[in-house]
């Protein structure tokens, strides 16, 4: 509110029940460590990173699975429409 809509911060203060210092304090250190915060996602360790590859490679794996049985299928489809003289 103080810094979005420019409320006086007494009047924040007020609102929520805070007392000034309370206020400075987190101001404080948002300024200081906001950027660290918000800034960078964190790393992924080791472990994070293997599991999320074998994620990957088991879902592409599934992926092309559904591919070939869908081509099969469509095959399948096209010679049953020639053979009942469709196409």
């Amino acid at each position: 509110e103080h810094l979005i809509e420019k409320a006086p911060i007494s009047e924040v203060c007020e609102k929520h029940g805070l007392q000034p210092t309370v206020f400075y304090g987190w101001q404080k250190k948002l300024f200081e460590e906001g950027a660290v915060v918000f800034g960078q996602p964190r790393a992924k360790s080791g472990r994070q990173e293997a599991a999320e590859q074998r994620r990957i490679a088991f879902l592409e794996a599934k992926l092309r699975n559904k591919d070939e049985v869908m081509a099969e299928l469509l095959g399948e489809h096209v010679a049953l429409k020639k053979s009942l003289g469709e196409i």
